[in-house]
């Protein structure tokens, strides 16, 4: 493998090439439905925040301060109990992506999904029934718990059951289901938003996802992978035969070897504790990267852009309506770049698409930064015309498209496949949590970093984004068809990671 951490050829790894069958499509589906929630809330969220009844029930001092004369329009929103509203999820989600690696590892990952799916959905329903600020938060919380539950299992499910081959299109359709999520919610906000109730229309419903994807949860089975790290070795037989099908026997036996090998290995290292394994130095790649990606993935900006979009239009210009017409906009160029990503990921490379869309990115971030300055200014007063407050969400279509297709599914993707089978449950908690206490940092000071930085907000994430770009040149090996219990290969060959990995049997 090459410096840069081209393609790597494992042709001696010993692994069979498994065909997508019927069972392995299903499967997919449905643990990359589990997106479906988080989805959902990160498009409703920012929407009911600007319905007025929501306001005037639970923070009229917002309302209050959008009704002045002369408001700045980057301030108009800031409020902390606001964003409080928001991010009070990303603290329950990063706590419940820590317990749901002992849940996974113990229980199996199709049970930690059907947990997540059921706390959501309860979650929704006190949401959708919230008669003060306590409920609402109470509520929220319970979204944390179902979302850290199933963002921690349906990707790791994923990566396990998917054929190496197809392992990063399969996996893109968590995200894919996230972008549906989105949409789904955009557009039920936009139904609801001249309704006296209806920001509770919107919390409700979210039931209906949580109820979609646990119900399809309770028919499939879970990974072999997961079934034989808890000795459950016949089941994991029995599920594998449907996974590959009953004609591909002979490959069944191969691979259940190789994955028997693997989680003996894993059975055998249970005793030592996760944190104390991931700080060794041969881990010292896994853990880089586990944190970094997630972490970069917030630093795009997308999940606060993705939450206050119709916030943010409203401060330049559009009204509550086409506000959120163009938050819906959004979530369908997001979303149709999800399937742009889903067709090229196995063919050019996670590589490829993190740096191609991180340039997409990094340019439309420092566009709005000077259309901003030159329309709105520094001090918040100027008016934006029709026309460039179009040009602002066109630029935004754009930087969202090239989050789409590479930042949205890869950041998902890679830390999946990166660990050995002993630290994965653990591994992808980590992962989460990060992305989950990256998430609560910047949603629960964007507002006021807008309101600060002006402008300067959008320079504030071009920076990043440029620098995680260089981030991916530099330390990021392309793992495309590698076999998740070969990726030990591709640190052992990266120019700079081989000095902390040695070799290994797994």
């Amino acid at each position: 493998m090459a410096i840069g951490g081209l393609a790597l050829d494992v042709s001696g790894a010993g692994k069979i090439d498994a065909k997508i069958t019927t069972a392995v499509v299903m499967s997919c589906i449905v643990a990359a439905s589990c997106g479906l929630i988080f989805g959902y809330d990160i498009g409703i969220s920012g929407g009911v925040t600007t319905m007025k009844p929501f306001l005037e029930k639970f923070f009229p001092s917002v309302l209050k301060k959008a009704s002045e004369a002369k408001t700045n329009v980057y301030c108009v929103y800031d409020s902390q109990l606001l964003t409080a509203f928001t991010s009070s999820l990303y603290v329950a989600g990063l706590v419940a992506s820590l317990v749901a690696s002992r849940l996974t590892a113990a229980y199996g990952r199709r049970t930690t999904m059907i947990l997540g799916g059921f706390t959501f959905l309860f979650g929704a329903l006190i949401n959708g029934l919230a008669a003060n600020i306590a409920m609402l938060i109470s509520g929220r919380i319970l979204l944390g718990f179902g979302v850290g539950f199933t963002n921690q299992a349906a990707p790791v499910y994923l990566s396990e059951v998917a054929p190496p081959r197809w392992r990063g299109a399969f996996n893109s359709g968590f995200q894919f289901f996230i972008g549906v999520g989105v949409v789904a919610a955009n557009l039920i906000n936009y139904g609801t938003d001249s309704h006296r109730n209806g920001w509770r229309i919107s919390l409700g419903l979210a039931a209906v996802p949580a109820a979609i994807m646990t119900v399809g949860c309770l028919f499939i089975s879970d990974t072999p992978s997961s079934l034989l790290a808890r000795g459950k070795h016949d089941q994991a037989h029995t599920s594998l035969l449907k996974l590959r099908g009953v004609e591909n026997i002979a490959d069944v036996e191969i691979e259940l070897a190789e994955l028997s090998r693997s989680s003996q290995l894993a059975i055998e290292a249970r005793a030592e504790p996760f944190m104390k394994t991931i700080l060794e130095r041969r881990y010292r790649p896994h853990l880089a990267v586990a944190v970094a990606i997630p972490c970069f993935q917030q630093l795009t900006g997308i999940t606060v852009n993705a939450f206050y979009a119709p916030v943010l239009f409203r401060s330049v210009g559009f009204g509550s309506g086409p506000a959120l017409i163009a938050t819906l906009i959004l979530g369908l160029v997001n979303l149709g770049s999800l399937l742009v990503s889903t067709m090229v990921i196995d063919r050019f490379g996670r590589r490829f698409l993190f740096i191609a869309g991180g340039i997409q990115m990094f340019l439309c971030q420092i566009a709005v930064a000077v259309l901003l300055a030159v329309t709105v200014g520094a001090n918040g007063d100027g008016e934006m015309k029709k026309g460039y407050a179009v040009t602002v969400v066109v630029l935004l279509c754009i930087y969202s498209a090239g989050f789409g297709w590479s930042w949205g599914p890869l950041s998902w993707l890679v830390p999946s496949e990166i660990y050995p089978l002993k630290m994965r449950p653990a591994g992808q908690s980590l992962s989460v949590a990060v992305n989950f206490a990256a998430t609560f940092a910047l949603s629960q000071t964007f507002l006021a970093t807008l309101c600060d930085f002006k402008y300067g907000a959008f320079l504030f994430y071009g920076g990043w984004i440029f620098s995680m770009t260089v981030f991916v040149i530099m330390f990021l090996p392309e793992t495309k068809g590698i076999p998740v219990d070969s990726m030990y290969q591709v640190w052992e060959k990266h120019w700079y990671w081989q000095r902390f990995t040695k070799r290994t049997s797994i």
